[in-house]
């Protein structure tokens, strides 16, 4: 339980910088016109994306798949016309060699036991992050085979060409989707997903469609809904949790409608107010405003792996979470980076670790 002297030191140290981040915040949509940028740019894939207030069922990451979009076609069925955010795409046959644009596109797949035949690779990421392997280690030589396929927002066309795959997957978040779409549809049979940590969900199922494995795909949704539920009902206390990422120059904190912050919605925890916008994906924060990252439970991630980057800010030590030990750290790819229902279920994991009472 968090003692009352605490919660009004914390509510205390809120005020303190509010208005600091309400200045912050309003200086850089006045220079940028959108606030934080939606880019699936260099290790930004989840960074500003516009979020609803919630959807119908009263979650603000949507768990079914926008009518209108899919084929309509029983699993396995093929030739199939899916319909997707870029148009419509037929696929003659159950596709064997699927080429991997964006992230957390691998994730999917693999969950669904498609190892992709090649992938591109966020800046200053792994192409097939260490969760993967580690999660499917079954499929370790063959994720060693994996062709590269450059950047995501500028893949190597030729090297694309050369897979000649039966199916490319990508998402419309961050780069010139349409135009990137048209090119890649003359290569092979190419499905667009909606992109971003809110439409995970949505995405899985459509990529599923794509490769005839609806009903397995649903089948797992529903099963990790299950268990974050269940795990919910376990935390004591109603704790608040927060989540903080620093890589390169950007400190932020993620709130509902980013993908880390889907998986803490699931399991029904309580946010920090700091952290309870619905609106954007996530708020930059300076090395002064450093408090509204604090909350009953800190699980904080740096790209690169080198904690000494966000700990050697000043008020670090000044966070509650930091001297109660209740701050931990966490793979950067797995809650932050990547967007895919491995990586969800990864997050829940560590979640029950530190939470289940």
């Amino acid at each position: 339980m968090i003692s009352a002297s605490t919660s009004r030191r914390r509510a205390a140290a809120l005020a303190a910088v509010l208005a600091l981040t309400v200045s912050a915040c309003s200086s850089s949509e006045a220079s940028s016109g959108a606030g934080t940028t939606n880019a699936e740019a260099p290790a930004q894939q989840q960074t500003g994306a516009s979020a609803p207030a919630s959807t119908e069922d009263g979650f603000v990451t949507p768990r079914t798949m926008p009518e209108g979009l899919g084929s309509g076609a029983p699993d396995g069925a093929f030739p199939r016309t899916v319909v997707h955010v870029a148009g419509e795409t037929t696929i003659d046959s159950a596709p064997v060699s699927v080429a991997v644009i964006s992230t957390g596109q691998a994730d999917a797949l693999l969950t669904l036991g498609v190892v992709p035949a090649g992938s591109t690779a966020a800046d200053g990421a792994e192409m097939i992050p260490q969760y993967l392997y580690d999660a499917f280690p079954d499929d370790a030589a063959d994720l060693d085979e994996v062709a590269p396929l450059g950047s995501r927002t500028e893949p190597n066309l030729e090297a694309l060409a050369a897979l000649a795959p039966d199916l490319v997957v990508l998402n419309s978040a961050g780069k010139e989707s349409a135009g990137l779409y048209e090119t890649l549809s003359e290569i092979a049979p190419t499905v667009v997903t909606q992109g971003t940590g809110l439409y995970w969900k949505q995405d899985f199922l459509l990529l599923a469609d794509a490769v005839g494995r609806t009903e397995q795909a649903q089948t797992w949704l529903d099963a990790y809904h299950a268990d974050t539920e269940a795990f919910g009902e376990t935390v004591e206390g109603d704790p608040t949790v927060s989540l903080l990422r620093t890589n390169g120059d950007r400190t932020r904190v993620f709130g509902v409608a980013s993908f880390a912050g889907s998986v803490v919605e699931d399991s029904g925890l309580a946010r920090p107010e700091s952290q309870a916008f619905t609106d954007e994906t996530s708020i930059d924060l300076s090395p002064e405003q450093l408090a509204l990252a604090d909350a009953d439970h800190l699980f904080y991630g740096v790209q690169g792996g080198d904690l000494t980057e966000l700990m050697s800010f000043p008020l670090w030590p000044s966070l509650e979470a930091v001297t109660d030990d209740r701050a931990t750290p966490v793979d950067d790819d797995l809650f932050f980076l990547n967007t895919g229902p491995t990586a969800a279920r990864g997050i829940l994991s560590i979640l029950e670790e530190t939470l289940a009472g």
